[in-house]
């Protein structure tokens, strides 16, 4: 069983170094292509950006777990409103 796994895995990392040299090599054409190296560096300058997106929206879970915690201490600090002491009327 360990070496049908162990040659799925060969398989599939071949499959994936196969895939990688394609795309270097449609990049190397790309760019090679009248415009082409603007395209690839507009694709470059895409990947940075989602890249850094990608790392500012891991950070909104710890945002939301301090805004949780700070309107829980809100919370705990409001007293609840005073009653006005207004005379009671008498009775008919």
């Amino acid at each position: 069983m360990t070496s049908g796994m162990t040659r799925t895995n060969e398989q599939d990392k071949d499959l994936l170094s196969r895939l990688a040299d394609a795309g270097e090599e449609a990049l190397q054409r790309l760019s090679d292509l009248p415009g082409g190296q603007r395209a690839v560096n507009v694709v470059n300058d895409l990947r940075a950006r989602v890249d850094e997106l990608g790392k500012k929206v891991r950070g909104i879970d710890a945002l939301e777990a301090r805004v949780a915690r700070l309107e829980r201490e809100l919370a705990g600090l409001k007293r609840p409103p005073a009653r006005r002491s207004t005379p009671r009327k008498p009775s008919s």
